[in-house]
């Protein structure tokens, strides 16, 4: 039997879990197709938006120094998810090539839903995962990024997004003006790239060549050729078609987000190359609550770039007066963000009354528009 202290701590992470319902919900169309295939879809982008309109916004902060053997049910999900995800993955990409009520159309929407599974939530989780100390968590969050094949995204992440944040160093800051697909195209290489010589450029601080084996791309290649392989197996050549549309859906996903958390919000130049330290005005931030259910709190993006290791049960909140505030959460706004006339006339008055608030002083940001240090004559 349960102790009551563990009951109620259940209680209180089980909102976080609502995540696990999106498996049922993939097999529920992949089994029965038709329009119950948008059922998965609706409910990870349109339900949980329709639910932070009926709940307040969470502006609540937990105790930042609640010790883990407390956060034991809230970190059991992120633990758990691989095995469901890639069991998901594998297994549907087994029906869809072994079954035969799926038209073509009906199959490329079924992967769409697994997209969202495997990238709305399991890169969600495996950004959690990469920043912890612990070996499993550090697999896990490889592995989960290997079953979308955008591995180096661990590396870009950790090497230089965190550093170069709010500069023309972190292709994933996305420039003021700059539409979504042309952030994208340009981001799926530039992010790749970055990675590659982050990690190449610590080894030779070790003095080791780049193909020494401690360089983790030789993990990230290993990883994504072993989920190749496993998809042809089970499914043969249409079977790797499957997992690269999945794969594709789950990295525009994430690149959405990247895209929504720190459009337009810059670092000031400070001259020789240097910048302000990251601020927590220099993240987009979301307080409703069922989204930062579903995404772990991914929301409180400020403290994640504050306290990068916090657990996201203990990510902090802010006001509007420290940190820029979303009118929604990251789905609603990420499907705003793939119509650019509408989110430049949503977003662009809120990153320019941003700038007025924190660089009254800066008169001309052309130059923090472009993917080039800014001159600290023409900026400041």
């Amino acid at each position: 039997m349960i102790p009551a202290s563990q009951v109620t701590k259940l209680q209180n992470a089980l909102p976080f879990w609502i995540s696990v319902l999106l498996v049922p919900l993939v097999w529920l169309g992949a089994m029965h197709g038709g329009w119950l295939l948008l059922v998965a879809p609706l409910y990870a982008l349109l339900f949980t938006s329709i639910l932070d309109h009926l709940t307040a916004l969470n502006t609540g902060n937990p105790d930042p120094d609640t010790p883990e053997v407390g956060l034991f049910w809230y970190r059991l999900v992120t633990l758990i998810w691989f095995p469901l995800q890639v069991a998901t993955q594998l297994g549907v990409i087994w029906w869809a090539t072994h079954s035969n009520h799926l038209s073509t159309a009906e199959k490329i929407l079924l992967f769409y839903g697994v997209g969202i599974m495997s990238g709305g939530i399991g890169i969600v989780y495996a950004h959690e995962l990469m920043h912890q100390k612990t070996r499993l968590e550090r697999w896990l969050g490889d592995l989960l990024m290997a079953s979308v094949l955008y591995s180096h995204f661990r590396s870009e992440h950790l090497l230089v997004h965190h550093t170069h944040v709010g500069t023309p160093r972190d292709p994933v800051t996305a420039r003021y003006n700059e539409g979504f697909h042309r952030f994208f195209l340009r981001v799926l290489p530039a992010s790749l790239k970055s990675a590659f010589k982050a990690e190449a450029a610590m080894l030779l601080r070790k003095r080791k060549p780049w193909y020494h084996a401690s360089n983790p791309f030789w993990r990230y290649w290993g990883l994504q050729a072993a989920v190749v392989f496993l998809a042809v197996a089970i499914g043969g050549g249409e079977g790797f078609i499957w997992l690269i549309v999945q794969a594709f859906f789950a990295i525009s996903f994430l690149e959405l987000t990247n895209y929504v958390e720190h459009y337009g919000l810059t670092r000031k130049h400070l001259g020789d190359g240097k910048y302000e330290h990251v601020l927590p005005r220099h993240s987009w931030n979301a307080s409703h609550r069922a989204t930062n259910w579903l995404l772990i709190n991914l929301q409180r993006h400020s403290d994640h770039h504050y306290k990068p290791a916090r657990r996201f049960p203990l990510l902090q909140t802010y006001s509007e007066e420290d940190a820029p505030q979303l009118p929604m959460g990251y789905p609603a706004m990420t499907a705003m963000a793939l119509i650019p006339p509408i989110w430049r006339a949503r977003m662009n008055p809120r990153v320019r009354a941003w700038r007025q608030r924190y660089y009254p002083e800066i008169e001309d940001w052309q130059p923090y528009n472009k993917a080039t240090n800014p001159s600290p004559r023409s900026a400041i």
